[in-house]
């Protein structure tokens, strides 16, 4: 898949000068954006330091990246992630360490997105590594996606439920609207999120400060990312903030991977879409954002069953979760059919949270796919990613609590159904 990119940067209509810096290395495929903070110009520093320590960590470990490209079996997808978190710890250290050789400039941090393309021909995948507010946007198939999450104060309350984004600004905190709760170089080491997804073709993506999308519309996005020369987009975008107002330096990393978001000849992609689009419509996975339920669908993988093959057995342990993509599975206890499923419907989920045997046996009654989800893989979310967990693990409860009460109420109209039977048995005795 072809890759254009392009890129632009501003200083806005109320600064005296720019504190954003940006990457883009064609060949490494590294696209980076830092906004530095400080005062002074030291912010300037900062993040400058960080888009050059960055660089050169990745490049250092160009061989690795590069082995990963040719589709190489001994080179894991946590491995690039790794590359890049410890790029930014690099560069937190060497942003500190020119701190404290010059008092003029402690305190300065910045922040740091990155974003590494990976993987070659139909199979290309994007590797996130973010500290601070800035962030990438995805715009896939007409819809806008945010694949980080701000270390702000005020993303902070609103996601502890504190304000909700409508109020903040007319909270009392809105004078730390721009007050970040991570950032690079304040101390010597910082907490890095990393995040690994799929490319498809047709994906445009943004890296921006947040004098960038402060003023954008997420509505209208996917339609800027795909109109007109690329080159042309971040002139756009930098022109439409400080027509809003320009509050702070402007910085806009544009990338647009393919021509077309076709999917005819391109099987791995198919695969992914129809893997996501099957899952967000799962109750279980309701709550999810769109970032989140790619950790889900990276973990999940499609299986095919030929008609009338089995797929569990009743008495087998159960170690997987499994979800219809295509085709219909015949759940049956014995000889006696329980129920039969079809696309978007999913069975044997108690194995996620539990080590029991399969009650029922689960039969593809024609060519079926599924998507297979783990029950140590759903663990692993589950440690590192506490909000999807308890968002995950209510629906869960919400799933099983309606099917407790559907068996509730199948059992007291069986009841009723034994007792209205006794009932007429007598009556049939007293008449006789």
């Amino acid at each position: 898949m072809e890759l254009s990119f392009a890129a632009a940067t501003d200083i806005g209509r109320q600064r005296t000068h720019n504190e954003d810096n940006f990457l883009i290395d064609k060949k490494l495929r590294l696209f980076l954006v830092a906004d530095g903070m400080g005062g002074h110009a030291a912010g300037e520093v900062a993040s400058s330091i960080a888009v050059h320590e960055i660089r050169d960590a990745v490049n250092n470990k160009r061989e690795l990246i590069d082995r990963y490209r040719v589709d190489h079996p001994g080179v894991q997808a946590y491995e690039i992630l790794q590359v890049l978190e410890a790029a930014i710890q690099a560069a937190c250290a060497a942003v500190h360490a020119r701190a404290q050789a010059e008092s003029d400039k402690r305190g300065i941090g910045t922040t740091a997105t990155v974003m590494l393309i990976a993987g070659s021909g139909d199979h290309l995948r994007g590797f996130i590594a973010h500290v601070g507010d800035s962030r990438v946007y995805l715009a896939r198939q007409a819809q806008c996606h945010i694949l980080t999450e701000d270390h702000s104060l005020m993303n902070e309350l609103v996601r502890r439920g504190k304000l909700n984004r409508e109020q903040i600004d007319s909270s009392p905190y809105k004078q730390y609207k721009n007050a970040v709760t991570r950032a690079v170089g304040v101390y010597a080491s910082v907490e890095v999120d990393t995040f690994d997804f799929d490319i498809l073709p047709g994906d445009r993506f943004l890296l921006c400060s947040d004098g960038m999308y402060a003023y954008l519309d997420e509505a209208e996005l996917p339609k800027q990312l795909a109109d007109g020369d690329v080159k042309e987009v971040p002139k756009r975008l930098v022109d439409s903030a400080n027509a809003g107002g320009g509050h702070d330096n402007i910085t806009a990393v544009v990338i647009r991977v393919g021509a077309t978001a076709s999917t005819e000849l391109a099987p791995h992609t198919t695969e992914v879409s129809l893997k996501l689009d099957v899952l967000k419509g799962m109750q279980m996975f309701r709550y999810l954002s769109y970032k989140e339920l790619v950790r889900i669908g990276n973990i999940s993988e499609m299986v095919e069953h030929a008609a009338d093959e089995v797929v569990f057995s009743q008495g087998q342990p159960g170690d997987a979760m499994y979800v219809v993509l295509s085709g219909s599975v015949r759940l049956s206890k014995g000889e006696t059919t329980v129920a039969t499923l079809t696309r978007g419907n999913h069975f044997g989920e108690m194995a996620l949270v539990d080590r029991s045997v399969r009650s029922l046996t689960a039969t593809a009654t024609e060519r079926t796919q599924l998507v297979v989800i783990h029950r140590k893989d759903f663990y692993d979310i589950i440690k590192r990613e506490p909000a999807s967990a308890v968002k995950m693990l209510w629906s869960f409860v919400q799933v099983l609590g309606a099917r407790l009460r559907k068996t509730t109420n199948d059992l007291s109209d069986a009841l009723h159904g034994d007792r209205h039977g006794q009932e007429t048995e007598a009556e049939n005795l007293f008449q006789d």
